[in-house]
C-alpha cells in the first residue's frame, strides 16, 4: 500500500482546471473533425477571425528588437525602477490616485493575487469576492490555508449589489482582524461586467464605515487584468479616482497584467500597486512583497519589463499600441453585439455585459448544458454559477447561433430535471 510523502497541508491537491479541461476537449474535437467545424469558446486569449493567436504588432517589434542583455539578464527582485514607474502610468493613466503608491513586479496577475493573500490575510482567514469569479482565486486561497466566500454580485435589477458585499464584510470583521475584498473590474472575468466610479466610491465608503466601527482594517484588491480592453482608456480608468485620499484603515492594491494589455500571456509579467494615505504602509508594502517574491519566484521577466518601458517612453510607439488595442477591442465588441442581440431575440438570460473577453449565462447545471453543446461541436466553460463564453477566442463568423443553441441546451436540462 502506498504511503504518501506529502505534508498534511498538501495531501490530496490536484490542479484540475476546468478551463484547460474544456479547451482540451475542443482541441481534440478539432483534430478529429476539423477546426473549421468546432467552436472553441474556452480560451482566455485574443484569437483573430482566422482563429490565430493575436500578438500586437508593435509589441512584437519592440520585444524582438531588444538587446540580448535585456533579454537574458536578471531583473531586480522588485522589478527595474523604470518599470515600476511606467507600469503605474500604464495602470492609472490620467487617474492616478492621490496618496502614496508603490509597485512590485509580479508573475502576471496571479502572482500579485498570491502575494496579497499571503501578506495581508492570516492563516484561516476568509477572503471575499463575487459569486461570479475566476476559479484561481479559490485555488490560491486554499493553497495558503485561507477560505474564499462570495456575495451575490448583482441585484435583481442588474446593478452592483453593495448591500450583499457589506453584509459579508461586517460578518467577517466580527471574527477577523482584517478583511480582504477582491473585485475584478473593469471588464470582469467571467461576465464582462464593470463597476462604475460611483459604485467604487460606495465600496470605499462602506469599507471606511465598517473599519471605523470596528477599529479594524480592510484591503481592497482590484484585479484590473482586462482594463486595456474595457473601453475608452481614460474613461475606464476613472474608477481609480475612488481611491483618492483613502481612509487610514484601508489599503488598496491594484493588479495590472501584461498578459492581456500587451498580449504577452506566456511572458508572465505584471505588477501589484498599492495606494495608501500612509507613506509607511506603502514602504511596508514594497518591502514585504519584495521579500515574498524572493521566497517564491525570486525575480521576473526583464525582457517584458523593457518592452513596457520602451513603449510607455515613446509617444509614437504608445500611440501605435493603443490603436492596435482599440482594433481588437472593437473586434471583440462586434462579437459581443451579435451574441447579445441574439440572446435578446431568443430570451436567453445573461449577466449584463459591458466589455471584455467574456460574457456569462446563469444556470444551475452548467456542466450538463455544456455537454449538450458538445454535440454541436461548441465548447464553453462550465462554472459554478453558469456558463462562460470566451468572446475573445471565437471568430465573428462562428458567433451567430451560439446564443440560440445555448438557450435550447438550458431548456433541455431544465426539462430533464422536471421529469
Amino acid at each position: 500500500m502506498y504511503t504518501s510523502f506529502a505534508a498534511p497541508q498538501s495531501k490530496g491537491k490536484a490542479a484540475n482546471d476546468i478551463i484547460f479541461a474544456a479547451n482540451a476537449l475542443a482541441v481534440a474535437d478539432a483534430a478529429a473533425n476539423g477546426a473549421e467545424n468546432v467552436t472553441n469558446g474556452t480560451i482566455g486569449a485574443i484569437m483573430d477571425d482566422d482563429s490565430k493567436l493575436v500578438c500586437l504588432p508593435t509589441v512584437e517589434a519592440v520585444f524582438r528588437n531588444l538587446p540580448i542583455n535585456e533579454v537574458i539578464a536578471y531583473a531586480p527582485i522588485a522589478g527595474t525602477p523604470d518599470y515600476l514607474e511606467k507600469v503605474q502610468v500604464a495602470t492609472f493613466g490620467k487617474s492616478r490616485p492621490n496618496g502614496f503608491t508603490s509597485a512590485v513586479a509580479t508573475t502576471g496577475g496571479t502572482g500579485g493575487i498570491h502575494h496579497a493573500i499571503w501578506n495581508y490575510t492570516e492563516a484561516g482567514d476568509t477572503v471575499i469576492t463575487a459569486d461570479w469569479y475566476w476559479g484561481a482565486y479559490k485555488v490560491l486561497c486554499l493553497d495558503m490555508g485561507r477560505k474564499l466566500d462570495t456575495y451575490k454580485m448583482l441585484t435583481d435589477e442588474g446593478t452592483f449589489n453593495l448591500p450583499a458585499l457589506e453584509a459579508k464584510v461586517n460578518a467577517l470583521l466580527d471574527r477577523q482582524n482584517s478583511v480582504m475584498v477582491i473585485i475584478n473590474t473593469p471588464a470582469h472575468n467571467p461576465t464582462g461586467y464593470s463597476l462604475t466610479k460611483e459604485d467604487m466610491d460606495q465600496v470605499v465608503a462602506m469599507l471606511k464605515n465598517a473599519t471605523e466601527k470596528t477599529g479594524k482594517q480592510a484591503i481592497l484588491f482590484l484585479d484590473a487584468a482586462y482594463i486595456d480592453y474595457a473601453g475608452e482608456k481614460n474613461a475606464v480608468r476613472k474608477v481609480f479616482e475612488a481611491l483618492n485620499d483613502l481612509p487610514e484603515r484601508i489599503l488598496a492594491i491594484v493588479q495590472y497584467s501584461m498578459s492581456k494589455g500587451f498580449t504577452m500571456y506566456g511572458q508572465r509579467l505584471g505588477a501589484m500597486i498599492c495606494v495608501s494615505s500612509s507613506e509607511e504602509a506603502a514602504r511596508e508594502f514594497f518591502e514585504i512583497n519584495q521579500y515574498t517574491s524572493r521566497a517564491t519566484w525570486s525575480n521576473t521577466n526583464r525582457a517584458a519589463m523593457r518592452t513596457l518601458v520602451q513603449i510607455y517612453s515613446d509617444e509614437a510607439l504608445l500611440t501605435a499600441v493603443e490603436a492596435e488595442r482599440d482594433h481588437y477591442y472593437k473586434m471583440i465588441k462586434a462579437r459581443a453585439d451579435v451574441f447579445v442581440e441574439e440572446a435578446k431575440a431568443c430570451g436567453l438570460p445573461m449577466i449584463p455585459y459591458i466589455a471584455g473577453f467574456f460574457l456569462s449565462v446563469p444556470c444551475d447545471n452548467s456542466q450538463a448544458v455544456c455537454d449538450i453543446l458538445h454535440k454541436d461541436h461548441i465548447y464553453l466553460v462550465p462554472l459554478a454559477a453558469g456558463v462562460r463564453v470566451a468572446l475573445c477566442s471565437i471568430p465573428l463568423q462562428k458567433i451567430s447561433g451560439i446564443a440560440t443553441k445555448l438557450n435550447e441546451a438550458l431548456k433541455a436540462v431544465e426539462a430533464a430535471k422536471c421529469k
